[in-house]
């Protein structure tokens, strides 16, 4: 199984952008400099009235198949 650490700070507003349907994707970079392209509906658990900001691991086949997201602390 293969994972990628992320940091993510994505306010309300910006993610208000895929629930109107400008957006369907989330685009940020892991630590290790990786490009992630992340369909938005993975991350609505952790949406808040602030928006979504922590950092996150987010696990994976080896075809690339999500398994599982969840936040971290560091």
């Amino acid at each position: 199984m293969q994972q990628l650490i992320f940091d993510l700070a994505l306010s309300a507003e910006r993610y208000l952008a895929w629930y109107q349907g400008s957006a369907q994707r989330v685009l940020m970079y892991s630590r290790d400099g990786r490009s992630i392209s992340l369909p938005a509906h993975h991350l609505r658990p952790f949406l808040t009235h602030e928006g979504i900001y922590g950092s996150f691991v987010m696990r994976f086949t080896p075809e690339g198949k999500l398994l599982s997201l969840e936040r971290i602390t560091d």
